[in-house]
């Protein structure tokens, strides 16, 4: 982690599912409490790239869209990647659905791996095992959830304060990890200046740079 300090100017990566609109309102509930609390959050579906946008730049530039999209997938990995290992401090994680979202499964694993606060919300009676979450997912946050909105800051609050380990340099990172991480980072670096006239065209830039196959694989 970067060792947040156990106060609200900590920024939090929210992770859960965000396959139909109840799921996303759900998602937008969890970091809207979190911002009214003081802490400052990324949503991954709504504070980096917009998939459709980037592909259809990529298509207008002669990429065949399933070939656009695979490597704009690849790109979304290490914008999240890099978001969730740097530039955040801590991760609210929700399981909510039938099963767990895998891509917040993914994410949980990687913030415990690195030593991140790490809390869980989970208000849904479905389960996998006689009523319990899967010991392996629930292990991630020593057993313990929350089932209220309201309750997550100070549940984050707790789980900064107890943090005890030190962040983990770039360079003691798994080569994998630490090239996602620097290619997120210049995508980021790209989305932040958004708002100085940067464009879709220029983040589409940066995603054919980084992770575009060779030039002949285009139409």
């Amino acid at each position: 982690m970067l060792n947040p300090t156990p106060s609200n100017a900590s920024k939090v990566y929210c992770a859960g599912p965000l396959f139909n609109e109840c799921e996303r309102q759900e998602m937008a509930a969890i970091a809207d409490a979190l911002v009214a609390d003081g802490y400052r959050v990324y949503l991954p579906h709504r504070d980096g790239m917009e998939f459709r946008l980037i592909l259809e730049v990529l298509v207008d530039r002669g990429w065949p869209a399933a070939t656009a999209a695979a490597f704009l997938h690849a790109a979304i990995f290490a914008l999240d990647v890099y978001q969730l290992a740097v530039d955040c401090d801590a991760m609210v994680w929700n399981l909510n659905g039938r099963v767990p979202d895998e891509g917040a499964v993914s994410e949980a694993a990687i913030a415990w791996t690195l030593g991140k606060p790490l809390v869980a919300f989970s208000n849904d009676v479905r389960s996998l095992i006689a009523g319990r979450i899967n010991p392996l997912l629930v292990g991630l946050v020593d057993f313990e959830t929350v089932d209220c909105i309201a309750d997550l800051s100070e549940a984050l609050a707790g789980a900064i304060d107890r943090s005890t380990d030190e962040p983990v340099p770039l360079e003691r990172m798994p080569l994998k990890l630490r090239k996602a991480i620097l290619d997120g980072r210049r995508l980021w670096d790209a989305l932040e200046e958004r708002d100085a006239a940067l464009n879709d065209a220029v983040i589409a830039n940066v995603v054919e740079e980084l992770f575009a196959p060779p030039e002949g694989t285009r139409v």
